[in-house]
C-alpha cells in the first residue's frame, strides 16, 4: 500500500522513524515534508499536500493513506479536512484507528507526536492500515451526507425545524361548489 506522510517540526522524528518502519513493512512511502527541523515551520502546506495526494491516488484506483503528524495532531487533522474528498480522523488509542476505518473510511488519521510514544503511534497507524470499511449501510449513508455537504452543502433535513402545515381557510380551491352538496 502506497503511504503518504506529512508533519511539522514537531512530528519530524517520528516522521522519519514512521518512515522506515513502513518501508520494512512493504509499504510504499511518501513524504510530503519537511525535510529538515525547522521550529517555525508551519503544518498546513505538508498536510494538505499528503492529503491531496491520498485522494489523487485513491481517484486513480490506487490503493493508499495517509498520516499526518504534529505536536497534538489536531491542527495537522484540520488542515488535511480541507482537502476535498479526505476524511481525516484524530487518532489516540486503538480502538481509534480501528474506528476511523472501520466506520468513517478514513483515508488520512493524524497523530500527535507529543502525545504518544513511537511504538504506540506505530501500532495505531499499523492497525488503521490493516482494519477495512465495515461497509455498513449506516455508515455509508453518512459518509455520502459528507460528501454531498462537501459538493453543494446539501444537508438533511433538520428535524427540529417546524413542519409546513396548508392553511386550509386561506386555499383558493375553485372546485368546490358548497350547493353541490
Amino acid at each position: 500500500m502506497r503511504i503518504h506522510i506529512a508533519t511539522d517540526h514537531a512530528g519530524l522524528e517520528f516522521s522519519t522513524q514512521l518512515q522506515h518502519h513502513l518501508a520494512e513493512a512493504g509499504h510504499e512511502v511518501i513524504d510530503h515534508g519537511p525535510v529538515e527541523y525547522d521550529a517555525l515551520d508551519d503544518y498546513p502546506a505538508f498536510c494538505i499536500r499528503a492529503a491531496q495526494a491520498v485522494v489523487r491516488d485513491q481517484s486513480a484506483g490506487i490503493e493508499t493513506l495517509g498520516v499526518v503528524f504534529g505536536g497534538s495532531g489536531n491542527g495537522e487533522q484540520i488542515a488535511a479536512n480541507k482537502v476535498l474528498g479526505a476524511r481525516a480522523a484524530l487518532v489516540w488509542s486503538i480502538a481509534t484507528a480501528e474506528l476511523a476505518r472501520e466506520h468513517n473510511d478514513a483515508n488520512v488519521i493524524a497523530i500527535g507526536a507529543r502525545q504518544h510514544t513511537f511504538e504506540e503511534a506505530a501500532a495505531f497507524i499499523d492497525r488503521f492500515i490493516s482494519t477495512p470499511f465495515s461497509g455498513e449501510e449506516r455508515h455509508a449513508r453518512r459518509i455520502a451526507q459528507l460528501a454531498a455537504y462537501e459538493q453543494d452543502g446539501t444537508l438533511e433535513p433538520d428535524p427540529r425545524a417546524p413542519i409546513p402545515r396548508p392553511d386550509v381557510l386561506a386555499a383558493d380551491d375553485s372546485s368546490f361548489d358548497p350547493e353541490a352538496g
